[in-house]
């Protein structure tokens, strides 16, 4: 499979006494895929989220007849979710106090898909303070992109470390 590669673009804004023995940086992207993992709506979907780096999320999935239209390839939802969430953790990465929130994100879908391992890979694009953007892209088994996608994410009231799941080392 043919990945994109990209920059680090910026470092998240983790306070120095959070700073652990591998680096506050590396806690907080271990918490955010342990919270990824215990998202009940993951419970759907065999995945699994690897942050890259800062700004940079990639989820491997697979899919199967479960997530089929009645035409016999993968419902928009799967493609939605999987765009969403690339795109979200690759955000999130850069925050460390607070739980972002998809506010809008816009769709491109170039292929079907078919059962088996697709890609998702997400990377910030702008944003710090309050609004955040971030894109990503599914690239199937063949190591084509099948679609594209946008989104906008702001900061929530909701603290990352209240949530069940996001444990740091």
């Amino acid at each position: 499979m043919r990945y994109m590669r990209f920059s680090s673009p910026a470092t998240p804004d983790m306070p120095p006494e959070q700073m652990g023995e591998q680096g506050g940086e590396a806690a907080h992207f271990r918490a955010l895929e342990n919270l990824y993992a215990q998202a009940p709506i993951n419970r759907f979907f065999d995945s699994s989220l690897e942050i890259i780096e800062s700004g940079v999320a990639r989820i491997r999935f697979t899919l199967d007849e479960r997530h089929f239209h009645a035409g016999g390839a993968a419902h928009g939802t799967s493609y939605f979710k999987m765009l969403d969430d690339a795109a979200f953790y690759a955000c999130n990465s850069l925050v460390s106090d607070r739980f972002l929130l998809t506010t809008a994100f816009n769709l491109l879908l170039t292929k079907p898909l078919l059962a088996g391992p697709v890609v998702a890979e997400g990377r910030w694009i702008s944003g710090r303070r309050r609004v955040f953007v971030g894109e990503a892209r599914l690239i199937d088994a063949e190591g084509e992109e099948v679609a594209r996608g946008t989104g906008t994410f702001m900061r929530s009231r909701i603290a990352l470390a209240g949530l069940p799941g996001y444990i740091s080392a």
